[in-house]
Parts: C-alpha cells; structure tokens; sequence
C-alpha cells in the first residue's frame, strides 16, 4: 500500500462520530443537524426536467473534455458573472465531476516530487489555509508532498495570513490551496490579497488553485470577487500558473449531480485533461445535459441566494446574543467563538448542545491543524445553515437555551 494513506487524519465527521460515542441525545428533541454543508434546498426543476429529458446519453461513453456545449455555457457563464472575456472553451475549461474530486486530482497532475530533491530543498510544499477544506492536505500527501498551513487572521476577517510564510518555505512551494468564499470562515479575498498571492506566484513559480464553490451565496449587493476577475484586472490576461475551480452544488443545489469545472491557464489545463483521461475523469453526458441547463439559468440562484439571505438575516441575531459570531461576507457557514462568555472548549460545547438539545455543530478544531502553536479553529464551531428557515431558527433558539444554561 502507499505509505502516504498513513499520514491521512481521520475525516472530521468520523471525529465528530467518536465524539458523540456513548452519547445519547435528549429524545424530547427532534435531532437537528447543522454539522454537514449539504445544500437542502430543493432542486430547481429545470435541471431535473433537462436530466430526465437526456437520460438516453446513458447509453454512451463520454468524452474527458466534456461536449462543445458545456464548455460554452461555462465560459459564457463566467463571463458574465465576472465580467471578463470569454474563457477559450476548447483550451482554458475542463468540466470535472465536482470540485472536490479536481481539488484532489489537480496536485497529482501538478506536483513534481523530483524537483525540489535535485536542489537539496527538501519535499515539495503544498500551501492550505488553516482551517481548511480536508482534501486539500490529503492531496498533498498522496502527491508525496507536504502541507504547510497559513493560519486564519481574524484582524484579516480570517483570510489565511501569507506574510507570516518563512521564504524557506516558499521556495518549496509547488501547489497553494485558497478558497474564497471561505470554508468554513466565509471569508472572501481582497484584490490586495490576490495581487499579493500572484506576486508570490510569480517569484516562486508555484500553481494557485482557487476553490470558489461558494461564490454564488453571498449577503451584501456585490458579488464575491473572483481569482480570474482578479487576475484580468492585474492584467494576467492568460491566468498564468492560475486554476479556478467551481461547481454546480451549492449554487444549484445539487450535490448528487457532481458537476463542476476547472479553468484558468491553458497549459495545465492541457496537462490535466491527459491526466484525467488516464484517471477516469469523464462526466456522464446526461449530466452534461442537466449541467448545461443549470449554467444557462441565473434565476434559480437568485431564488436560491434570497433565501440563505432571509435565513442568515434571522439566525445571526439569536446567536449574537451568546456567541461571538457574525454574518460572514459569504457562503452557508456561521463560524462562531464559543467562550465569549464561558470557559468550555469547542468539543465539549459540541458534546453538551448535542446531549442536551439532539443539536450537532461541528468543533473547530476538526477543521484545521496545530500551526504555529495554535490551532486556529480551536473553541470555535461551524455551523451550515442548509436546512429550511424553520429548522434554523430551531436549532438556534436551541444552542441560545444551552449557552444560557451554561452561563448560569
């Protein structure tokens, strides 16, 4: 077996499950989950009624590339969400059965475990924001690299912290994961920050992969900025060492679908298809289908967005009264301190609200790593508002109780 499958954590939920071990939760209360970030809004019926209508490309094999008309409305889609120019279809986009699996995939295409070993260097490095989406440090490892975190900066409204990166370790660097939106912070980048990221890229010729599966769930009137948005307006007309990754789950509600794209600098892009037509990376042409109707509709997601909006809008208030929480610039999370006002830890605060009120919040310290001599996810619980408006405001009447009974 590779030896690097060792060096993989145990994923949060199956901590969050040894967590709850021996635990059984009050039954006068109907469980409320707020732990996985598993859109529940419904399916907009168009993709469904595209889905159904083109179940016969079942019958064929697809392409790695994806058809013509996917990568039109991607590119079409981008452009007019980001106001760019048109992506080139046939060379700058890729679709990918959601972004998760590409955020895993592209460090196997992109990592070069000899380069660093010719200059004495040491293992290639693979940047990731601290707390940070999982896959990333597993792609890191099973590239037989290492992961090196960037801790959240709350003067920073918890962007990753790049200034504090030793040049040591930018001089191993290969691969840096960033996602804005953030997961689980919310935050979004700044065109500072990207200004500085491509200026580093630039110095030390390593790939970003930008994770924008969240771009489209946002709470002011002006949308997310995005990595390619942001390399047009520094005039990186070509994306160079720049991947975008997105995906159609949480925009369209669609999480079975696995539908999403990767795009940005042609000649990765070319490299990573001749690797993913190795890998098995081909989406099934009656989700082709179903995606292309998703990417042509916007309404879907402005109904979508209102309604995490109207959520959000009612949820925050109840638990700004005993957590140390905000309405963060975007995506489905509440990322909130939870000893403003006692001393608990986040686990045992997950644990007791579990217990008492059959409600489940993921701990913080799941969700990132010791670095630095901390664990920057350390006392603070993420939240998914995914559920229905009702059950929200439930599950937050419920863990304002708990805090309360503990302030007491």
């Amino acid at each position: 077996m590779n030896p690097n499958l060792e060096k993989l954590q145990a994923y949060p939920f199956e901590k969050l499950r040894q967590l709850f071990a021996g635990i059984t939760p009050n039954p006068s209360y109907k469980p409320i989950s707020l732990g996985l970030g598993e859109p529940k809004h419904a399916t907009p019926q168009l993709i469904k009624d595209a889905l159904v209508a083109n179940l016969n490309g079942l019958a064929n094999y697809p392409s790695t590339n994806g058809s013509d008309n996917l990568r039109a409305s991607i590119s079409n889609w981008l452009a007019k969400r980001y106001a760019i120019p048109a992506l080139d279809p046939m060379t700058q986009i890729l679709p990918v059965n959601g972004s998760r699996e590409a955020l895993f995939s592209l460090a196997q295409a992109v990592i070069n475990p000899q380069q660093n070993a010719l200059g004495n260097l040491g293992k290639p490095i693979v940047m990731c924001p601290n707390p940070f989406y999982q896959i990333y440090e597993g792609a890191a490892y099973l590239a037989g690299a290492e992961p090196y975190f960037a801790n959240a900066n709350p003067a920073k409204n918890f962007a990753p912290d790049f200034s504090q990166v030793p040049d040591s370790i930018w001089q191993r660097t290969q691969l840096l994961y960033v996602c804005s939106p953030g997961n689980p912070t919310g935050a979004v980048l700044t065109l500072d920050d990207w200004e500085e990221l491509f200026e580093l890229s630039n110095r030390y010729n390593f790939v970003i992969a930008a994770d924008e599966c969240y771009s489209e769930i946002y709470f002011g009137d002006t949308a997310p900025l995005g990595s390619l948005a942001a390399a047009r307006a520094l005039g990186r007309n070509d994306y160079p060492r720049l991947i975008t990754l997105s995906s159609l789950s949480k925009r369209s509600n669609v999480p079975g679908m696995r539908s999403g794209f990767v795009a940005g600098d042609a000649k990765i892009i070319k490299q990573f298809l001749l690797y993913r037509t190795y890998h098995g990376g081909a989406m099934s042409p009656s989700i082709q289908a179903a995606s292309i109707a998703a990417w042509n509709d916007e309404q879907h997601v402005i109904d979508n967005r209102a309604l995490y909006i109207k959520k959000f809008s009612q949820v925050t208030p109840v638990l700004q009264e005993v957590l140390d929480v905000a309405l963060p610039d975007a995506a489905f999370y509440l990322w909130a301190r939870v000893d403003k006002y006692i001393q608990i830890s986040d686990t045992e605060f997950a644990q007791g609200l579990y217990r008492d009120y059959n409600v489940t919040v993921l701990p913080g310290s799941f969700l990132a790593r010791e670095a630095h001599g901390i664990n920057p996810g350390s006392r603070r619980i993420r939240m998914a508002l995914v559920a229905e408006v009702e059950e929200c405001m439930e599950a937050a009447q419920r863990i304002a109780s708990f805090t309360k009974q503990l302030m007491n």
